[in-house]
């Protein structure tokens, strides 16, 4: 009688558990994601620009199309607006496995790798964007690229991205570097931008981005070295500042890294997805941020900005005027001696191309 009755109870606890196990074991597997997402690699890509700028419109262009490309193989999160990082962060953030990619500044990069500073240099005052892409996309960014990548431990999947010539903006009219003397300039970085507004006679500052407009409307700054683009979209006529010397002080541009620890464990076609579909980016990118620098100077100008070009000549000269603080540059940047020097003669073999009949 007590076995059928310990049979009875096991029976019944039987059907009572089973439909509550099962139900916990739906849940569960409820929970968890798809088993092709469980294996997909993780690519975070940051940048700190608002969605509306020229940078953050190519850079999600580009995860967006990569995302559709590699789609069940590679899982693509954009992030704009610095909600993952600054672009001054970016790069400790990669070397410490937090993020995947950044699509920093060259202006970034000095404090890392010095070599980098060699395009901010006072033999690149003043010249062209075409003249910036003949050495940055051929042997001398090459090299650069390469140093990049074993000092920094990323990989630079292609060519940069521009932003456009910057120039200096003040609160005061400015014809020539005389006017420039004891003018507080803020720059956003590169010890080379520093060293070169200072070689000018200003004073070269240090700023957050956010304290700026009212820095300039309590009078504490003078000016700013920046893009038309972006006075455009901070609107800083409204703070004070009302003329431009428009003297391309230098060509700011934007490098992709990609951490390498996660770069190495891809494989080699989805590597060459990344790069190919990176490169099918740049050239828009690159044309759309020339037309962003040429409307921001129109709307510049219908704000009341008074904008002074110098002349070729007083850009040769100032130029010229500069190159007597380079060494201290290099010296201070810590740029590699040989790749200087190699930087140099490309660049006067470029001068005398132009002005050979």
């Amino acid at each position: 009688m007590q076995k059928n009755n310990v049979h009875f109870f096991l029976s019944f606890s039987e059907k009572i558990l089973s439909p509550i196990r099962m139900a916990v074991f739906i849940v569960i597997c409820l929970s968890l994601p798809a088993w092709g997402e469980v294996s997909l690699p993780l690519m975070r890509i940051s940048v700190e620009n608002s969605p509306s700028h020229v940078h953050t419109k190519a850079v999600r262009r580009f995860a967006e199309d990569l995302s559709s490309k590699a789609a069940g193989r590679l899982h693509v999160e954009f992030h704009d607006s610095a909600r993952l990082y600054r672009d001054a962060q970016i790069l400790s953030a990669l070397a410490s496995d937090r993020v995947e990619m950044g699509v920093p500044g060259t202006w970034h990069f000095d404090r890392y790798e010095p070599d980098v500073g060699i395009f901010l240099l006072p033999a690149f005052y003043g010249r062209s964007a075409e003249d910036m892409h003949r050495v940055v996309d051929g042997e001398i960014g090459r090299r650069v690229v390469e140093k990049l990548e074993k000092g920094l431990r990323v990989s630079v999947p292609g060519r940069w991205l521009d932003l456009g010539h910057a120039h200096l903006y003040t609160n005061q009219p400015v014809f020539s570097k005389n006017d420039l003397k004891n003018l507080n300039i803020r720059v956003a970085g590169g010890l080379a931008n520093a060293m070169r507004v200072e070689a000018l006679g200003a004073k070269a500052v240090i700023i957050p981005w956010p304290d700026l407009p009212a820095r300039l409307q309590q009078k504490n700054i003078d000016g700013v070295l920046t893009t038309h683009e972006t006075i455009r979209s901070a609107e800083l006529w409204n703070a004070g500042l009302g003329h431009v010397f428009e003297d391309r002080q230098y060509f700011p541009q934007y490098i992709p890294v990609i951490r390498q620890n996660f770069w190495r464990r891809l494989p080699d076609d989805l590597q060459k997805i990344i790069m190919d579909t990176w490169e099918k980016h740049v050239d828009e990118a690159r044309k759309e941020a020339a037309e962003a620098q040429e409307n921001a100077r129109r709307l510049l100008l219908q704000q009341g900005m008074k904008i002074f070009t110098p002349p070729e000549k007083m850009i040769s000269d100032y130029r010229s005027f500069l190159a007597g603080h380079q060494d201290a540059i290099v010296t201070a940047l810590g740029v590699d001696a040989e790749l200087y020097a190699e930087a140099m003669l490309f660049l006067k073999k470029l001068d005398e191309s132009l002005v050979r009949p």
